[in-house]
C-alpha cells in the first residue's frame, strides 16, 4: 500500500502525461475571443469528469475476475507507450492543430461551448481511459483521491491554459516538447502496474 503522498505524485504524473493535448487545446481556446472562459473551464471539468467515471466503471467491472488479474490490464499502457515511443524523435501530429483551430472558430451559446470543449476533451481520452482502467482496478481504494487530484489538476490545466495566452513561449515549448512526456509515463505505469501479475506464476 503506497503513501498518500506517492497516490498524489502518480496521479499528477498521470494527468499530465495524458493531458498534454488538453493543455494545447485549452491554450488556443482561451486565446479566441468567441468562446467563452467558463464555457472552456466547464468543458473541461465535465470531460475530465466522464472519463473518470467511464474508468471507474470499467476498473470496477474488471475487479469481478480473481485476484492479481487485474494487474494484465497493465500491459495496455505498456503497449501504447512503446507505440508512441517515437514521438520522442518527431514533432506532435499536425492534425492536433486542425483540431485545436476547428474547435476554437465555434461560437454559440454557453452551454453548446461547454458541450464542445467536453466532446473534444472525451475523443481525445484514448489515452487517459487506456491508464485510468489499470490504474484503478489495481488499487481501487484510492480512486477518491485520484478523482481529487485530477480535479485539482484539471483547475491547474485551466490556469496554465490561460497564462500560456499571455506567454506564447511557454505554449510554443509546451507544444513542442509535451508530446515526449507521455510515452515515458506509460512504459514506467504499465511496467509497475504488470509487475503484480508475477503472482499469477506462483
Amino acid at each position: 500500500m503506497n503513501s498518500p503522498l506517492t497516490d498524489l505524485s502518480t496521479a499528477a504524473a498521470v494527468f499530465v502525461a495524458t493531458d498534454i493535448d488538453d493543455l494545447v487545446l485549452l491554450t488556443a481556446l482561451f486565446g479566441n475571443a468567441r468562446m467563452s472562459r467558463g464555457a472552456i473551464v466547464g468543458g473541461q471539468f465535465l470531460g475530465i469528469a466522464v472519463l473518470v467515471a467511464a474508468s471507474a466503471a470499467a476498473a470496477f467491472a474488471a475487479l469481478t475476475v480473481p485476484a492479481h488479474w487485474p494487474s494484465l490490464l497493465g500491459a495496455i499502457p505498456l503497449a501504447m507507450g512503446l507505440w508512441k515511443l517515437p514521438a520522442l524523435w518527431r514533432g506532435p501530429a499536425a492534425d492536433d492543430d486542425a483540431e485545436v483551430k476547428d474547435l476554437a472558430s465555434r461560437g454559440g451559446a454557453a452551454h453548446s461551448q461547454v458541450l464542445a470543449v467536453a466532446a473534444v476533451t472525451v475523443a481525445n481520452g484514448g489515452d487517459n481511459l487506456a491508464v485510468y482502467v489499470p490504474l484503478f482496478a489495481h488499487d481501487p481504494a484510492v480512486l477518491p483521491l485520484y478523482a481529487l487530484a485530477f480535479a485539482v489538476m484539471t483547475a491547474v490545466w485551466c490556469a496554465a491554459g490561460h497564462a500560456f495566452v499571455r506567454h506564447p513561449a511557454g505554449a510554443a515549448l509546451m507544444r513542442r516538447w509535451g508530446h515526449a512526456i507521455l510515452p515515458v509515463v506509460l512504459i514506467a505505469l504499465g511496467a509497475s502496474i504488470l509487475w503484480d501479475a508475477r503472482y499469477l506464476l506462483s
